[in-house]
Order: structure tokens, then C-alpha cells, then sequence
């Protein structure tokens, strides 16, 4: 085994060795409202499912020399936003998303995509997009490291969830995975796409004894 301490890494490789090592990771494309009324279109793969006995999730948004980026910010300042899977039919306009615009640029016109309202929350969703989690702020974890905020750790509970009838069956609450074609973030510019699926049964206690 090859070992590297931690302790000797920069900020850079530590981060290089989690995205590449935590794979694959679903994308939270979330959208966002500033204090004026402005939209904010993001992704971020820091993002995984927190607990069922309340629908909540998390996301971790690392700050950009010390200051909240802009989906941060609108999280702390508005308290919701809505959070689109990526898939691979979107995948180039939410890698589009992912450049720094000029303020007053709107990355969802950028990426030639589409406001909708959503149910629950002012921010509006995306019409691309095929599954919609309406959520709003649970928790905000600031994560400190030698005294300084280096990462905004959120923990958003969904509020509604929009599916579109071409991927889920409202009779047993079943999402096609594969009719979604979800896109996973790996490490550096490198996505990855479902591959053929398997199903295991978990183990009783018996069979274990």
C-alpha cells in the first residue's frame, strides 16, 4: 500500500486525494436566491443523504479565500433553494454552471436553461431537470480550521419532491434509474454514467449465526 500522512499534504492534494478516493458522488445542482431576487445556479458533489426519519441532506461548499461562495451565502441569507440531479442529458450545461460569472450574469441563461416555480420554497427550479428536492436550512455547520471558516456545511430537509413521470411510478414510489441516466462526479474533469445494475439481498441475522 502506498501511505500518505495527512499531516503532510496541503489543502490542494487533500482535496485531490477525498474527490478521487469518494467516488462516485451524485451532484446537488442547486439553485439559490440572493437578497435582491437574483437566481444562483450551482453544482457541488460534496453532497450525500444525512437521515430518513426526517428527509434531510448535506452539503459541503468549501469558501473561496475565506468568503462564502455565492450558493452559500443565499443559503444563510434566504434559508432554501432547490436541488436538481445532474444527468447525462444536462451534463454540459451544468458544467457550464460551474464558471465564475461577472455579477449580474445569470448562469441558467449562460447555459441556455429554464425557470419554473417551485411548490414550497421562492427559489425556482429548473425545468430540465427530471428530479427536484425543494429544501430548507436545517442546520449551517461552519467548519473552522486554524480559527478560520474554511468550509460551510449545510444540512437542508426537503420540503417537496418533484419527479418527472417519465422516471418515477407514484403507485409504488419506484425512480427508474435508469430512465434518469444520472451523472456522478469523479476526481479532476472525470464523470461517470450508471453502468449495468445488480441487485444483492441483505443477510438475515440468522444466516449469520
Amino acid at each position: 500500500m502506498i501511505t500518505r500522512l495527512s499531516k503532510d499534504l496541503d489543502a490542494r492534494t487533500q482535496y485531490k486525494l477525498l474527490a478521487a478516493s469518494i467516488i462516485p458522488r451524485a451532484i446537488a445542482w442547486i439553485t439559490t436566491l440572493d437578497e435582491n431576487g437574483h437566481v444562483n445556479l450551482a453544482p457541488f458533489s460534496f453532497f450525500s443523504g444525512v437521515s430518513n426519519q426526517k428527509p434531510l441532506l448535506s452539503i459541503a461548499i468549501i469558501r473561496d479565500h475565506g468568503q462564502p461562495k455565492d450558493t452559500a451565502a443565499n443559503l444563510l441569507a434566504t434559508g432554501e433553494g432547490v436541488i436538481h440531479l445532474v444527468t447525462t442529458e444536462t451534463a454540459a450545461q451544468m458544467n457550464m454552471t460551474a464558471a465564475s460569472l461577472p455579477a449580474g450574469e445569470s448562469e441558467v441563461a449562460t447555459a441556455g436553461l429554464h425557470l419554473t416555480a417551485s411548490t414550497a420554497v421562492a427559489a425556482p427550479s429548473l425545468q430540465e431537470a427530471l428530479v427536484r428536492l425543494e429544501v430548507k436550512l436545517y442546520q449551517h455547520v461552519p467548519i473552522e480550521i486554524a480559527g478560520a471558516i474554511a468550509t460551510d456545511l449545510f444540512i437542508l430537509e426537503v420540503v417537496a419532491f418533484q419527479f418527472d413521470p417519465s422516471v418515477f411510478d407514484p403507485a409504488t414510489a419506484h425512480l427508474d434509474v435508469a430512465a434518469l441516466a444520472p451523472l456522478a462526479r469523479l476526481a479532476g474533469p472525470q464523470y461517470a454514467t450508471l453502468g449495468p445494475l445488480f441487485s444483492m439481498t441483505r443477510p438475515d441475522h440468522s444466516s449469520l449465526s
